[in-house]
């Protein structure tokens, strides 16, 4: 009995320690990852009923498909929290062609109306391409430039533009990162970090307390590293968070020591339910530290 009632209570006690050290993200997944097979509808009741408390979608621009998001979000009580704009690599800001240009500016204004439409707060957006006809500093002022007319918009429907950092060959380090945001001197431009982009040139941990409150929203991802002998350089394989190389025990104290306290989405692959539920139970060893 003495035995029993010692084990009932460091069970007890490690659920608490547990709830104690979760912490207050709410927990996101993409579309994208969702059984393809199933209905708009039945893939947010999904998506709720293995665990997710709210979803990311990407633009819009079909009316009667984007009513039918709106409709199953509200069915299924799972929020739409934020909007994965579209087009932003095939017309990136950055470039020197005004026709492109126009045609990304034309994306974010449906993502940024998709938003308002369903309720969510922000629209990601990958704010650059550096590539052999665009230089560095052209890619810094390009899409800086542009950010800043988008801004009036962004403050008028209340949704904020959260600019992610990509193998764009751009915003390659934390403080670059940190400065690029405060330079627009808005609360309508920030972060959206996701800790796997990096991981190939620095630890996410360590962009995580750089940039802080600039963070806005999180993207979880993880990865494996192997050395490819046929070009001669360590490359990164996606595999399913916890699988990979991520200090996610790292990840977890740096997002407790800036306070952050938004949403974080997975951007991994999709699958069936039974795999679905695995990675929501991943997701929540995430969040408390396990």
């Amino acid at each position: 009995m003495v035995r029993r009632s010692f084990l009932a209570a460091a069970a007890g006690f490690a659920a608490n320690a547990s709830a104690q050290d979760r912490l207050p993200v709410r927990k996101a997944i993409l579309l994208s990852m969702l059984p393809q097979s199933l209905s708009i509808k039945d893939r947010f009741q999904l998506a709720k009923d293995v665990g997710f408390d709210e979803i990311e979608l990407p633009t819009s621009s079909d009316q009667a498909r984007t009513e039918e998001f709106k409709k199953a979000s509200e069915t299924s009580k799972l929020r739409i929290h934020s909007v994965m704009n579209s087009d932003h690599w095939r017309y990136p800001l950055s470039s020197g062609d005004p026709e492109v240009v126009r045609k990304c500016v034309a994306g974010m204004e449906t993502s940024l109306r998709n938003a308002q439409f369903w309720g969510a707060d922000t629209v990601l957006l990958v704010p650059a391409v550096v590539d052999a006809k665009t230089g560095y500093g052209d890619a810094w002022k390009r899409s800086q430039a542009e950010i800043r007319k988008m801004i009036p918009l962004a403050r008028e429907l209340k949704v904020i533009i959260a600019v992610e950092e990509v193998w764009n060959k751009f915003l390659l380090s934390p403080l670059e990162f940190a400065n690029y945001v405060d330079q627009f001197k808005s609360p309508w431009v920030r972060a959206y970090f996701d800790v796997g982009n990096v991981v190939l040139y620095g630890y996410p941990q360590d962009w995580i307390r750089t940039l802080g409150n600039r963070i806005v929203k999180l993207h979880f991802k993880d990865f494996t590293f192997r050395n490819d002998p046929a070009i001669r350089k360590r490359v990164a394989d996606f595999v399913n968070i916890r699988d990979g190389e991520i200090d996610w025990k790292e990840i977890h104290a740096a997002l407790r020591e800036t306070g952050y306290k938004g949403s974080a989405t997975l951007e991994i692959a999709g699958g069936d339910e039974a795999y679905l539920r695995d990675v929501s139970k991943r997701f929540d060893m995430i969040l408390t530290g396990a």
